[in-house]
């Protein structure tokens, strides 16, 4: 009999068998697995959704800007439009806009920019008089706005009219007309508007905003040119906002505050990130009227866009409306002080009034109610100030006070604001200091202006030494408004003399922004919602994987720790299974080596 012995089927060996190729094809295919599986949630990671290097999204900002100064691509089928009419009081504007498909990320907003013409001008056009000329006809109203819709419709692309919104919004003209009048006019444009334009367009389209929805919609505008709602961008500063009752918040890019005076109003609109507590029922009446609160995200579970903003209109505290409350409480002083002291002043030109607000030596007369009071410019800037002091209470100390007014409390120290028009026009043309606001600066500088001799000004202003937009009346008036944007700013809303953060503007990144921009931003918030769906839809179409990952990361690696588990546990059973295998395999041999005969032995001879 022969000896048997068991080896090994992939090689021989000398030593115990031990059969390690099941086991490495075993780890390799873990390993191929496990691959496989991060290779998976590569593919469907939200790549999209990453945040770029800072650098990237810096230069992707500056291309953009750059960008939005070219002719709108109306050849690109993948862009929506939307057309917003300003109905004012002097005048109606229609302005149109367009954006690219939502990128899918819900917490960023649509990338709506106005559209420009072939020769990269705004595509923008405004008629005279106001809507409100239709008060007494309101059937007039659609044949009113003709030529402005017209416009509009001849400039989006015609196969994207039934998906344009247009949206006519009123402003002050249409305030000041009766409600019925109002709803007149509106329902003429809710019924004619769609027979003579296929624009997407209904009753919800057309209304009458207030005066806070007016300056809400400005301080979107502002914060979205400024890219302060991209909260992915971590290089400008950031304030914790409260929301809710919960006591809940969150750290996000800090918003800038708007200051508009125009001739007749002041505006002001700030985000309040704490709602605080109120000293009386009445304080927190006037809050709430006041403050608005409103979430610019498409979800509303999300609150990444919610924002707390303070919006305030002073009538009467414009610049020109002021000057002329000056003068009537110039006038009335003085002939009160005429009575009582029996003196002349101001009555003729040889005794007039000396005008602290004016330029030295500019003669000028005050008409009111048959009164005519002549005064000259005696240039006292300081002086200016104190006089106007009074006229922050509102005029006839109506409501309208801006010293009494509820004002949210802003943190100076960590806060932004810009000013626009006459906060502007009063640092730059003709003190040349607009953009960064220094109170120690300003005011040395209007000092020295009201303390010229009105022959000099207007020498200078002959020799071109002032900006081109500054005209007769800028450097007659200069030194009261001055005095009164100082006065507004820091004796009314109580800005610190030494606030760093205020800048005087005109233009934002070369580009006029208009409230009607945050309206469609706001009106529009909705329309991601309608993309994310359609790439949702898609996706699941495509690989359930990739939908399963990129919304449940914790399925995923669930299922990596399951495959896991479950290769050491079959390579743990292997591992068993062949030591018995080979356990057996030793007890045979012994076994044969105890029945074998030795040669030479055998039976006898």
């Amino acid at each position: 009999a022969r000896r048997i012995s068991v080896s090994c089927p992939s090689w021989r060996s000398a030593g115990p068998c031990l059969c390690p190729g099941p086991r490495q094809r075993l780890a390799a295919l873990g390993l191929v697995l496990v691959v496989g599986l991060l290779l998976l949630l590569g593919a469907a990671s939200p790549r999209r959704w990453a945040a770029p290097p800072r650098a990237a999204r810096r230069d992707a900002r500056y291309l953009a800007r750059v960008e939005e100064l070219t002719a709108t691509d109306t050849e690109d089928s993948a862009l929506n439009y939307g057309v917003v009419v300003d109905c004012g009081s002097s005048g109606s504007r229609v302005f149109v806009y367009f954006w690219p498909p939502h990128n899918g990320n819900p917490h960023d907003l649509l990338d709506i920019k106005q559209m420009r013409d072939r020769s990269s001008r705004p595509v923008v056009k405004k008629i005279k008089p106001g809507i409100s000329v239709a008060a007494a006809a309101p059937e007039q109203a659609t044949p009113y706005l003709r030529p402005l819709l017209q416009f509009a419709a001849a400039h989006v692309p015609a196969q994207k009219h039934k998906e344009t919104p247009l949206y006519i919004l009123c402003t002050a003209g249409m305030r000041l007309l009766p409600e019925r009048q109002q709803a007149a006019i509106l329902e003429d444009l809710v019924k004619n508007v769609p027979l003579e334009f296929d624009f997407l367009f209904s009753k919800s389209h057309a209304e009458v905003i207030s005066g806070k929805q007016e300056g809400v919609y400005a301080w979107i505008g502002i914060n979205f040119v400024l890219g302060r709602f991209d909260h992915e961008d971590e290089e400008d500063a950031v304030v914790t906002v409260a929301l809710g009752d919960q006591g809940e918040s969150l750290v996000r890019k800090r918003t800038v505050g708007i200051l508009d005076m125009g001739g007749a109003s002041l505006q002001i609109a700030y985000e309040v990130p704490d709602s605080g507590a109120f000293s009386s029922p009445q304080q927190e009446a006037s809050a709430k009227s006041l403050l608005a609160e409103f979430n610019l995200g498409c979800d509303v579970q999300h609150t990444g866009h919610v924002y707390r903003v303070y919006v305030n209109t002073f009538l009467g505290f414009g610049g020109n409306f002021a000057r002329q409350r000056y003068e009537e409480l110039v006038l009335n002083q003085t002939y009160v002080q005429n009575r009582l002291h029996s003196q002349q002043t101001g009555l003729s030109p040889e005794t007039p009034f000396l005008d602290p607000c004016l330029p030295v030596g500019l003669e000028d007369t005050v008409a009111r109610g048959g009164q005519t009071l002549y005064v000259r410019g005696r240039g006292d800037w300081p002086t200016c100030g104190e006089l106007l002091q009074p006229l922050l209470a509102g005029p006839n100390n109506s409501q309208a006070s801006l010293v009494e007014a509820y004002k949210a409390p802003i943190d100076f120290g960590n806060s932004e604001f810009y000013g626009f028009s006459e906060f502007f026009y009063c640092t730059e043309d003709v003190l040349r200091l607009g953009g960064h606001y220094s109170a120690s600066t300003f005011t040395s500088a209007a000092q020295e202006y009201c303390s010229q001799r009105w022959e000099v000004l207007t020498q200078r202003f002959r020799g071109g030494l002032y900006s081109a937009h500054a005209d007769q009346h800028r450097l007659k008036y200069q030194c009261f408004k001055s005095a009164w944007m100082y006065q507004v700013l820091h004796q009314g809303f109580h800005f610190p003399l030494d606030y760093p953060s205020l800048r005087t503007a005109q233009l934002v990144y070369d580009r006029e922004v208009q409230w009607t921009l945050g309206a469609i931003l706001y009106k529009t918030r909705f329309l991601p919602l309608r993309d994310l769906r359609q790439e949702s839809i898609r996706q699941a179409h495509t690989s359930w994987l990739r939908l399963s990952f990129v919304y449940n990361h914790y399925l995923f690696f669930a299922c990596i720790l399951v495959v896991v588990l479950a290769i050491v546990l079959y390579l743990l059973r292997l591992r068993r299974i062949h030591h018995r295998q080979l356990c057996s395999a030793q007890l045979t041999m012994l076994w044969l080596d105890k029945v074998v005969v030795p040669p030479g032995q055998g039976n006898g001879p």
